[in-house]
């Protein structure tokens, strides 16, 4: 499943992990994408949406 929103375009971010002792290592957070069924121009399709689309009402969901 790709980690993309396809309403909004959010995707993973990467940045650093600091320890106590102030040592770097690289890491990622990803985007919550779940894969939903949606309306879309009236057909029923899946599609990956990211949580805070789902929860603004960017997305018409299908039943």
């Amino acid at each position: 499943m790709s980690q993309k929103c396809e309403i909004c375009g959010k995707q993973q971010t990467s940045g650093n992990s600091v320890s106590h002792s102030n040592r770097h290592s690289r890491r990622k957070w990803n985007a919550n994408i779940q894969s939903v069924r949606i309306n879309d121009n009236g057909t029923v399709r899946k599609a990956n949406v990211c949580t805070s689309c789902l929860r603004s009402g960017k997305v018409d969901r299908a039943i």
